[in-house]
């Protein structure tokens, strides 16, 4: 004869510290789980308080709140399926990242995450204290072992779970995205199951968190690592999973395999979703951005289209001296193939007045970078006026070629409240805009179709700060440039490695120089979505002060 358990997956997005409304979602799933007859509903880790929450956990009413939020869930589910659910913990003056199993009304049991991460953006030994090794709970028939997170990519916590006599592995995760994360995951998981010849369910939240996105593709596997379901990348799902038990143990009924997209598509979906997150739990309804004909300023329109809707989305084109006809024009068709509004200050006079203001200070020296800067720093003060005047935040365009060699000014065209794009190398970019031209998802609210013209695409870089400038006057080829950065940035590799592999070694010499003289613009710049395990800000912690450089 045999047994049988339903488990409710809840793969949710939280917003970080909404107690009340984290609570309401798990109330949901929990009602679901009770109508579909589920024994059981799992949400992600830390799922009460929103991940990640950083400092914060510190506080200890924060701490205190996030308990009280947990037990008041047990009771107003005490009539129903069991509920694991994550939250921070504070035992005896140390706090703890910790799993919850509800169950009449009451906290039941509690496992302590044992392995804390502390590389990339994972800083959870400064805030947590290690939980010790435990055992697996008892769910009715079932003894269900849970490894939070990165407690599943050790092999001691499994195997301790299963020698105390866990049937399954239920592992909830707070797991950011980057390119290529998912097939990492899966190998990490497949290993724990083939070790410990035990099905595995592994359980992630979805949602933005300034810099992160979490994006779900939670899936369940069999013994021998055979996968059973898997759930969409980045989207919120309530699913239902049924065990059954036989003589040599429990194994999941297969359901459906949700097919994963390529890289490209998830990246834009990456963009996308934490953009359109941002602006929902920062409370922002619209966005404005500087328009400039370029393809940055063309690609970010279209991820803000995309993400809140083209009528929430204004671009300002903001035309000088130097500003060429092609520009107005591309910036104008960009913007309505998109379907936005699009609005032109001229900056022309502005320049003139502050250029006059200047004139006996300046008298005597050269034209220099410190005109052009004013172009920029000007455009920076009227888009935030705008921001302003009409509460639409400030985007910033910058790619991560000119974010990393700091091809950007710092309180001008750097200035605003999110970046889209801050991850996305030069030639990437292109990419994505030709991919975006011919693809389109129900995920998109804005057009099918064009969004970025082909003379965008085509026409060289240029800030259009002076006469007849390219990006190409002050930098190598994007292509050489970036295979540079990717090496100096993403593999940490040395001179004299970039330098085998056919590069000049001044021009590397000269990259390297300006990405660290450029720490202090990255230090001021907004948030952007993180793409790669190598985004500046949490994965890349470099001094401001560095007279060090690579000798080899």
């Amino acid at each position: 004869m045999s047994d049988t358990f339903r488990l409710t997956l809840a793969q949710l997005n939280p917003t970080a510290g909404d107690f009340a409304g984290n609570a309401a979602k798990a109330r949901d799933a929990w009602r679901q789980a009770k109508a579909a007859g589920a024994q059981m509903v799992a949400l992600p880790e830390m799922f009460i308080t929103g991940y990640q929450v950083h400092d914060l956990v510190i506080k200890p009413a924060f701490t205190e709140g996030a308990v009280a939020a947990v037990e008041q869930l047990a009771k107003d589910c005490a009539d129903g399926p069991t509920m694991g659910i994550g939250h921070p913990v504070s035992i005896d003056g140390a706090i703890f990242n910790a799993y919850s199993i509800l169950e009449g009304g009451v906290v039941k049991s509690r496992t302590l995450k044992h392995e804390l991460p502390n590389s990339g953006v994972f800083d959870e030994r400064r805030l947590y204290e290690k939980g010790p090794l435990g055992g697996p709970h008892s769910i009715g028939a079932m003894r269900i072992g849970t490894p939070i997170c990165e407690d599943a990519w050790h092999e001691d916590v499994c195997e301790t779970l299963a020698e105390s006599g866990a049937d399954i592995f239920l592992v909830p995760n707070g797991s950011p995205y980057f390119r290529g994360k998912h097939d990492v995951r899966l190998s990490h998981m497949v290993a724990r199951v083939v070790e410990n010849d035990l099905p595995l369910v592994y359980l992630n939240m979805v949602g933005g968190q300034d810099d992160q996105v979490f994006d779900g593709g939670s899936f369940v596997l069999n013994r021998g690592g055979k996968l059973a379901l898997q759930l969409p990348a980045f989207d919120e799902v309530i699913a239902h999973v049924d065990f059954i038990r036989e003589d040599d143990g429990w194994a999941a009924v297969e359901g459906v395999k949700t097919a994963l997209p390529d890289d490209y598509e998830q990246d834009y979906r990456v963009m996308v979703e934490a953009l359109r997150d941002y602006m929902r739990k920062t409370g922002f309804k619209q966005v404005l951005l500087g328009m400039s004909g370029g393809i940055d300023s063309a690609l970010v329109a279209a991820i803000a289209a995309d993400a809140l809707g083209p009528e929430n989305v204004r671009c300002v084109m903001l035309p000088s001296e130097y500003t060429s006809e092609h520009s107005l024009e591309d910036a104008s068709e960009a913007a309505r193939l998109l379907g936005t509004r699009i609005d032109t200050v001229p900056i022309k006079g502005p320049r003139a007045a502050v250029t006059e203001a200047l004139a006996p200070l300046f008298e005597g020296t050269k034209e220099d970078l410190t005109e052009e800067n004013i172009q920029s720093r000007l455009r920076g003060v009227l888009l935030m006026a705008i921001s302003n005047k009409f509460g639409e935040m400030l985007l910033t365009t910058g790619n991560k070629s000119e974010v990393a060699v700091g091809y950007a000014t710092i309180y001008g065209d750097m200035a605003g409240g999110y970046n889209p794009i801050k991850d996305l190398y030069k030639m990437r970019v292109f990419e994505t805009c030709r991919w975006r031209n011919t693809n389109h998802r129900p995920w998109m609210m804005g057009p099918d179709g064009m969004v970025v013209p082909q003379r965008i695409i085509d026409k060289p870089p240029s800030a259009e700060l002076r006469e007849d400038q390219k990006d190409e006057d002050s930098l190598p080829p994007y292509d050489i440039l970036d295979d540079i950065l990717e090496r100096l940035v993403d593999r940490d590799q040395s001179v004299a490695e970039i330098v085998a592999a056919g590069h000049d070694r001044a021009v590397v010499k000269k990259i390297e120089h300006l990405i660290y003289i450029s720490e202090y613009k990255r230090f001021q710049s907004a948030p952007g979505a993180r793409l790669t395990d190598s985004a500046f800000w949490l994965d890349r912690r470099y001094p401001i002060v560095n007279r060090w450089r690579d000798p080899s």
